[in-house]
């Protein structure tokens, strides 16, 4: 059943059959997100897609090494040379020193991601702590001509790299002649000092004001966010690996960035295969931070979001990605989040009901041969969807068919002897493998860790808090409260009296 993986290589624009580097093992290095927040669908829409990818490989019998940075410093507001810090911004606004807003966020990160059943990386690199290696790499790209120091600063020559290796904008599909008429369009931090205004920092020199900084060869600065996922990559992957990962809002110039530096340290391709996911969408609009229209997965999970009807518990959220593929955008709405509700307690269901589903001994009925080979139909269709670029949707598809077909077998519309020994293996070893083993669904009802009835259950808490407020019960108040937030939930109480949550 398992047959060859095909995925879809953004810089090929085409599938193409899966071959490691090296027989057995994949290296697969995925851009983390810039913790300065909390995460968001956004968020869960690219991690949950990689992590499913990441259970393909592990499934398909890889030794895979899965490296995702926690991005700590050096990433701009405006994603590229000019704008403050975003780790830095945060922690102006909320008077926290970098480190501390990155150490409160990316537990929040981390958090979540367990929620939503996403396994660990095999590596978690962090910028900050890996400052000596990009300082080496920038100093061989200087002594390589590909790089050149003003003021402090260190760019990375596009044209020269161009003119040594091919063009800059393989990935994304730019042309370097469309860079430059967009860039002399526009007046950004630093463009006087650049030979091309379509160069890009490698090192930016600290102002007087900025609180992350190291020594270097060139002054007191701090590292460019591209030249960061390049130096941590192939420090834990080597200089080619398998699979580079991300969103598609990375793909320029981020992307981009990291495989001319990485051509350029190395004279070798930087990554084999390229894997972009696409977004989420609010109203057809992107889903960010910075647009303000983002719905942060604490918010899923207690419903406090004046765009939510409801809370929805993490495995719902889960089963809502998995529905579209990883490369579709994924169209947020509360009617889809109830109808994934629905569609993902209807799996459960059936496989609840496929575990007590025991065929009689000493029947006399005959097998239903057609109904015996609609199973491994659907059964095998689950592999292919796979190994076609990660079809999840596809899976689900086949899945809910072999759910009625369990139904028809549990409530008697279809007789038990009809199926045979064999055939049940393979229903019970297909749903086992691909609800828990490749699309990490676990059964909230099941496993009695439902996030669904908890929002409901503080709720409860707040209205009893409320009245023995009302009442100036402040000790019982106080010890609702208290307990509630050793449990991780916190409790604030707004201006307009009522009281609002969220997860510690």
């Amino acid at each position: 059943m398992q047959n060859e993986l095909f995925l879809f290589n953004t810089l090929t624009r085409k599938k193409e059959k899966f071959e490691p580097l090296n027989k057995d093992h994949v290296g697969m290095y995925v851009c983390g997100p810039t913790v300065y927040g909390d995460p968001h669908l956004g968020h869960a829409k690219s991690y949950v897609s990689f992590d499913m990818v990441y259970r393909w490989l592990m499934y398909l019998g890889y030794h895979v090494r899965y490296v995702q940075n926690i991005t700590d410093v050096g990433h701009l507001t405006d994603d590229a040379d000019s704008g403050e810090d975003k780790i830095e911004k945060q922690s102006k606004l909320q008077s926290m020193e970098p480190m501390e807003v990155v150490e409160h966020y990316m537990r929040n990160y981390f958090r979540d991601m367990d929620r939503l059943n996403v396994l660990r990386p095999n590596i978690s690199p962090r910028p900050s702590c890996h400052i000596p290696e990009q300082i080496e790499s920038i100093e061989r790209l200087i002594e390589k001509g590909i790089a050149y120091e003003v003021n402090g600063s260190v760019y990375f020559d596009v044209k020269k790299y161009n003119d040594r290796y091919h063009d800059y904008g393989q990935l994304s599909g730019r042309k370097i002649e469309d860079l430059m008429e967009g860039a002399a369009s526009r007046q950004l931090e630093g463009q006087a000092e650049k030979r091309n205004s379509f160069d890009f920092a490698l090192w930016k020199k600290a102002d007087p004001t900025h609180l992350m900084r190291w020594k270097s060869p060139w002054g007191e600065g701090y590292p460019g966010w591209h030249i960061e996922c390049t130096v941590m990559s192939q420090k834990y992957l080597g200089e080619t690996f398998d699979i580079h990962g991300g969103g598609n809002e990375n793909m320029f110039p981020h992307h981009e960035c990291e495989i001319a530096q990485g051509e350029a340290l190395t004279d070798k391709a930087f990554a084999k295969y390229w894997l972009h996911n696409n977004m989420v969408t609010v109203n057809g609009q992107k889903m960010g931070k910075s647009l303000g229209n983002s719905i942060y997965l604490h918010e899923l999970f207690s419903g406090n979001n004046e765009l939510l009807d409801k809370a929805f518990s993490p495995m719902t959220v889960r089963f809502f990605i998995l529905q579209s593929h990883y490369r579709s955008t994924l169209d947020f709405s509360n009617e889809a989040l109830h109808s994934a509700e629905k569609g993902y307690k209807r799996l459960m269901s059936a496989k609840r009901m496929l575990a007590g589903l025991e065929i009689p001994k000493n029947n006399k009925i005959s097998p239903d041969e057609d109904l015996n080979q609609r199973v491994y139909e659907l059964s095998a269709a689950c592999y292919r969807s796979m190994n076609d670029d990660f079809n999840t949707a596809q899976v689900l598809a086949s899945l809910f068919e072999l759910s009625n077909i369990i139904n028809s077998l549990g409530h008697g519309q279809i007789e038990l002897a009809a199926i045979k020994e064999e055939t049940l293996k393979t229903l019970r070893d297909t749903f086992h493998v691909f609800t828990e083993e490749v699309l990490g669904l676990i059964d909230e009802e099941d496993s009695g860790d439902s996030q669904g009835a908890l929002p409901g259950l503080v709720e409860v808490l707040i209205k009893l808090r409320k009245e023995a407020r009302e009442k100036r019960d402040f000790a019982t108040s106080d010890k609702i409260r208290d307990e509630l937030k050793a449990l991780g939930v916190i409790l604030k109480d707004e201006k307009d009296g009522t009281t609002t949550w969220t997860y510690a």
